[in-house]
């Protein structure tokens, strides 16, 4: 077998990839700061994560998978200052910070499910490790690399050796203000003090005083605890290289002295245009966004999955059309049912051998499209060979996957006809049609089929 070759942001090399235990694999991604609703741009990191894994366990890797949730902890700006997102969407919405951390962390666990992500072995929520938190910053303050200001206590980047060293950002020209008393710009906070005007809802006793974990903290602190130090790998989005995962780094060796994870992914931006999708240009869409324009989230999924995740993918109503489209001409390959199709081990072997290349998915879908308009491959051949790459797909191929409202409305039409009320079966036909589908009447009974 083609052996997994992964591109390490750390080294900057494709290297092959070799975990610390045989056939287990110890995974961090950094998850959600429940405050507001993930936008698709976030869901396409989510989703590189997701063909990461799947991939690992094609290839008989067992992956035991954590995912932070933050809620709390996460400022309005990475240069330290601001407001906690969460505290002032609790106050914005006038709600408290665990109703709005619960209701946006449903929300994107309901988008993963929509999105066929597999789920996590946890869910780690920043606010129940503000213990192991407060463990590291004092192990980190022991050893002298921590300072104190009026507003909190910050990590010293001076004293860390090499920092910066993940995508060369040791210089923090990406941070532009100053905290008062704050050293210089890549300093960074570990523990935040509660000031008297703040009314903050999410605080805790500490060595240093009452108030909150910094952001980055969470994360080396969560990772230590669920998988240990060193992990196999460590993923997230390419805007959190610079600033947030050099943070994490920095902290976790100068407490402990060891790597924090042997090989660091990072999936590149999703743009509107030009720009990138952010919530904070306002310019992004949801998911239900997307579903509002008619699209379901499967379609996005193979939109996502199709470009590789380290290259940017430019968002448009055109290019969901397309994989619309797409989609749909993979999921007309099972309209007719066969049975006794077998795997087909040559399509097999290029498919790893494309997909253990760095996830090289744009590759894995010429070949499926190959194997689709082969004329060689009997029908029950390809059907087999699409489940089995479905493994890694997670495309739901095979699967019904006809809305209950179109089923709804197929049935409804039936029943017109035997009744004989073939002006009122026309009309339903006609609306099962406008919302992108083809019903077809056999000696089975109705077929239905997404139009291409």
């Amino acid at each position: 077998m083609q052996k997994l070759k992964l591109y390490n942001s750390l080294t900057k090399k494709l290297e092959i990839f070799k975990p610390i235990k045989k056939k287990l694999v110890t995974f961090y991604a950094c998850g959600p700061t429940v405050y507001q609703a993930a936008h698709i741009g976030n869901l396409r990191t989510y989703l590189f994560e997701d063909i990461l894994k799947r991939v690992l366990e094609y290839n008989d890797y067992k992956v035991k998978h954590v995912v932070n949730i933050t809620d709390v902890g996460h400022l309005t700006s990475d240069a330290d200052t601001g407001l906690d997102k969460v505290e002032e969407a609790a106050k914005s919405q006038k709600k408290t910070a665990k109703e709005i951390t619960k209701h946006y962390a449903d929300l994107f666990k309901q988008d993963s499910k929509a999105l066929n992500i597999l789920p996590p072995d946890k869910f780690a929520w920043a606010s129940k490790y503000v213990k192991q938190q407060i463990k590291l910053i004092e192990a980190l303050e022991k050893q002298g690399y921590t300072y104190a200001t009026a507003d909190g206590i910050y990590f010293d980047t001076t004293k860390f050796k090499n920092y910066g060293k993940l995508g060369k950002a040791s210089t923090g020209k990406s941070r532009v203000l100053h905290c008062a008393g704050k050293h210089r710009d890549t300093d960074f906070a570990l523990w935040k003090f509660s000031l008297p005007d703040e009314n903050r809802q999410q605080e805790w006793a500490s060595p240093w005083g009452k108030g909150y974990p910094g952001w980055h903290v969470e994360c080396s602190a969560i990772s230590a605890a669920e998988l240990g130090q060193p992990f196999d790998i460590h993923a997230g989005g390419e805007d959190h290289l610079s600033i947030h995962h050099n943070n994490e780094i920095a902290q976790s060796e100068a407490a402990y002295g060891k790597p924090l994870a042997n090989y660091w992914l990072h999936g590149a931006f999703m743009l509107m245009g030009k720009d990138k999708m952010s919530k904070s240009k306002g310019n992004f869409l949801t998911l239900k966004d997307l579903e509002d324009l008619g699209f379901e989230p499967l379609a996005f999924r193979y939109l996502a999955i199709t470009s590789h995740y380290r290259s940017k993918l430019n968002f448009s109503e055109a290019a969901m059309k397309g994989a619309y489209r797409s989609l749909a001409k993979l999921r007309a390959v099972f309209s007719q049912k066969t049975s006794g199709g077998k795997v087909v081990k040559g399509y097999k072997d290029k498919f790893i051998k494309a997909i253990n290349d760095d996830l090289n998915m744009p590759k894995a879908f010429a070949l499926i499209w190959e194997l689709v308009k082969s004329q060689k491959v009997k029908l029950a051949d390809k059907q087999a060979t699409l489940k089995d790459f479905d493994q890694v797909l997670g495309l739901d191929l095979g699967k019904d996957t006809t809305p209950k409202t179109i089923l709804d409305l197929a049935k409804q039409r039936q029943k017109a006809k035997e009744d004989k009320d073939f002006d009122k079966a026309d009309k339903l036909r006609d609306k099962i049609e406008k919302a992108g589908w083809q019903v077809e009447d056999t000696a089975q009974g109705p077929r239905l089929r997404q139009k291409i």
